[in-house]
């Protein structure tokens, strides 16, 4: 069946780069995207610049109105409630259908709440949207009691940008150094003190109940006592959002589950994004990414196989992360198996190589080291096999490696 019409659910990175990559595909027919929020805008400076003022709402759009008009991309502000596939049919929560040849599921995710008394408090802030963000900065005056549950990526960021409003900040985490999986050992350890090195209390351990009174929280600790705050922020992830592919009776599996092309158990609906889980040929289920540069790839996987066009290859998943003044990138995975060599800048561990058994590359992270996490990446996804002593040597551009 000729493709003449799609209609893309959710205007995150993974929805509008379906669009954005529809269009430069050659893609003319009817495309639509459906999103709460209106038109589609990045949201990892909701937790830095955003949060902080630096940018505003029209600075994070993905791009202006007039780009949508031009490349006549409607944009529908409203919810999706029910999908009927066999129809193409997405219907809102106003009673509107919309009606394609095909669908994309781009729904993201909703933050993780915290399981445990309080954790539902409506008093209890979370970091997902641009309204989130806007909340969370009305609330950061100077002296607030900042709690932040959970010091993943979200909340070391958030936890570095309060400081600029003035706030008291204890950043929350069961784990000590959290991110080792993400960077190793060695950099994770160095991020995680740089908290207490800013002046932010740094508490190891697990909430066990959240109250609230008119004078604040007051987030239990169990045997560790509790912890007073103004303000309590929870960090801890999200759950993909799959209610309405569910509901419409598609493949789920902590995500909703798609092939290498991004198509789901329905043939008229794919998904792209942090709700998306791929389902290998043999049934094995891949890790679930929640990753900014994952949404953009499977956004332009799921665009190629609407149109039939040869997919496009990927390389190495890739991340990055800002706090206290240092940028962090990593590229791979720093969690394979094999060993670590560690470069040092002024006697601090700036560099992490993880090596594989046979030698090969497959994972680099590094703080304020951008030039060699892509030096890194290139090495990883041509398969160059790099003598170790000159991945160790510092007085070796990780770049001439590359070649």
């Amino acid at each position: 069946m000729s493709l003449n019409s799609v209609t893309i659910v959710g205007g995150g990175m993974a929805g509008f780069t379906v669009a954005k990559e529809l269009r430069s595909r050659g893609f003319e027919g009817a495309l639509t995207i459906v999103d709460p929020a209106g038109l589609p805008y990045d949201r990892p400076p909701l937790s830095k610049d955003y949060l902080l003022g630096k940018r505003g709402a029209g600075d994070i759009q993905f791009a202006p109105a007039a780009w949508f008009e031009d490349h006549k991309v409607g944009v529908v502000t409203g919810t999706a409630t029910a999908l009927r596939p066999d129809e193409g049919a997405v219907v809102l929560a106003d009673g509107t259908e919309l009606v394609a040849d095909r669908i994309v599921l781009a729904t993201g995710g909703h933050a993780r709440r915290l399981p445990i008394p309080g954790g539902d408090l409506e008093s209890v802030v979370e970091l997902r949207t641009r309204e989130d963000a806007d909340r969370l900065r009305s609330l950061l005056v100077p002296g607030v009691r900042l709690a932040i549950v959970g010091a993943g990526l979200i909340g070391a960021e958030v936890a570095s940008s309060a400081l600029a409003f003035g706030a008291e900040v204890v950043l929350i985490d069961p784990v000590d150094p959290p991110l080792v999986p993400a960077v190793g050992p060695e950099l994770a350890r160095r991020l995680h003190d740089m908290h207490s090195e800013h002046g932010i209390k740094v508490v190891t351990g697990v909430p066990t109940a959240i109250a609230a009174d008119g004078a604040g929280h007051r987030i239990q600790m169990g045997e560790h006592g509790s912890i007073d705050a103004d303000v309590v922020l929870v960090g801890i992830g999200i759950v993909p959002e799959t209610a309405l592919a569910e509901s419409a009776g598609l493949d789920i599996d902590n995500g909703i589950l798609v092939d290498e092309s991004q198509r789901t158990s329905h043939p008229n609906v794919y998904a792209a994004g942090d709700s998306a889980r791929t389902r290998m040929a043999d049934g094995t289920l891949l890790r679930r990414a929640e990753h900014w540069e994952h949404a953009m790839f499977t956004g332009k996987t799921a665009a190629a196989a609407l149109l039939g066009q040869d997919l496009p290859v990927h390389g190495a998943s890739w991340f990055w992360s800002d706090r206290h003044g240092v940028h962090v990138e990593g590229v791979g995975s720093m969690a394979a198996e094999g060993t670590t060599i560690i470069r040092e800048d002024g006697g601090k561990p700036a560099i992490a190589l993880r090596v594989d058994p046979q030698g090969y590359l497959v994972g680099c992270a590094a703080i304020d080291g951008g030039l060699a996490v892509r030096a890194a990446r290139r090495i990883i996804d041509r398969r160059i096999l790099v003598d170790r002593d000159k991945l160790a040597d510092p007085s070796i551009d990780l770049k001439k490696l590359a070649r």
